[in-house]
């Protein structure tokens, strides 16, 4: 894209684009149509050289200084329908927008063209923003994966059915799942639950279709959770994960269905086998990976409810999204499907979310 000569007026940004009064109005991103059914977004950062990157979604793209001021712009091509978390980036280190409401922790924020569905229940929170954390605190040394991890727990709505959220530490610190849960309840769209936030500590493992998690689960954590205090029904369990996490609760269910029968699954890495992390391509691989040869081989699945969803920009993910979840169905199970408008990133799944536990608890 050439240089521009003019300032950013068809953004709605006015003045002389490095000046203090384009500073002081200085907003982003912005969208406008790209004429070809897509967007062009354009992303200001002021100081110092540097790029903005994209959470799974596209490569990183240099900026563009204007002249001789502070002022660092580009504009990237974005297709319809794309919620996306990125951070701008300088000398190596990560920053979030300033110019965005709408954060991801200390140091990323969340784009979203203008055709995007909005996300209810999901507040803005900017990078100073200190999200608020479950008061009950769980200490859990497990035996079975070794070392020890902290699990937080939280009733919402006066507690409920369990909702295992596995990459816990990542729905408590990077998005604000407590208050979006709650929102849920308030607003009737969330029944009581109680929300267990369960960390990973090497999610490459434990989350690769490995029993030994799901023993633990059963066998140390729910007791843990149940002696509380908290109130919870552990009898009605829904496990949701994304990505690796997806592919280990739908793992759950198949091989332990007395313990998980409900599950929200989001983008599960249903392209997995054992060694495919290692594969120069790990989406070459059979499609539906370990998972579906599981499947074609389960009569029935009548007990288990599963929503399924992964981001309609995720192409090479959906080849193994789309045979597990008719896999699945055929095999007895009551199934979801959706596909909402992200790559393979969190900021897409967060709506998915909510609205499948919620599905999933029927």
């Amino acid at each position: 894209m050439a240089q521009r000569t003019l300032g950013f007026g068809e953004f709605g940004l006015s003045g002389e684009p490095g000046s203090e009064a384009f500073w002081a109005k200085a907003r982003g991103p912005l969208s406008v149509p790209s004429g070809d059914g897509g967007w062009v977004t354009l992303f200001l950062w002021r100081g110092s050289e540097a790029s903005v990157g994209f959470e799974s979604w596209s490569d990183r793209v240099a900026l563009r200084r204007w002249g001789d001021t502070d002022c660092w712009y580009a504009e990237v091509r974005m297709p319809e329908r794309l919620r996306v978390t990125y951070q701008f980036l300088v000398e190596g280190t990560a920053y979030a927008d300033p110019f965005n409401p709408a954060g991801a922790g200390g140091d990323r924020s969340i784009a979203a063209t203008p055709d995007a569905p909005p996300q209810p229940h999901w507040p803005d929170l900017g990078a100073d923003d200190v999200l608020p954390l479950p008061r009950t605190r769980l200490r859990w040394a497990g035996e079975r994966l070794g070392g020890r991890r902290t699990v937080r727990v939280h009733p919402v709505g006066g507690g409920g059915p369990l909702v295992l959220l596995l990459d816990g530490d990542d729905w408590l610190h990077l998005q604000p799942a407590m208050t979006a849960f709650e929102s849920a309840f308030a607003s009737g769209d969330m029944p009581p639950v109680t929300l267990v936030f369960l960390p990973a500590k090497d999610r490459r493992t434990e989350y690769a279709c490995r029993p030994e998690l799901w023993q633990a689960v059963r066998d140390e954590l729910l007791p843990l959770v149940a002696e509380s205090g908290v109130p919870g029904d552990p009898e009605r369990l829904v496990v949701a994960g994304q990505s690796l996490g997806g592919l280990s609760a739908l793992y759950a269910a198949l091989e332990f269905p007395e313990l998980v029968s409900h599950v929200a699954c989001q983008s599960g890495s249903f392209w997995w086998t054992p060694g495919a992390m290692e594969s120069a391509d790990p989406f070459g691989g059979p499609v539906g990976g370990s998972i579906a040869e599981r499947l074609h081989g389960l009569p029935d699945l009548s007990g288990l409810r599963v929503a399924f969803d992964v981001g309609e920009h995720e192409t090479p993910m959906l080849p193994h999204c789309s045979l597990v979840e008719s896999l699945a169905e055929r095999c007895g199970a009551t199934v979801r499907v959706s596909r909402s408008p992200s790559e393979h990133d969190r900021a897409g799944w967060r709506h998915a979310l909510l609205r499948d536990v919620a599905w999933a608890l029927g």
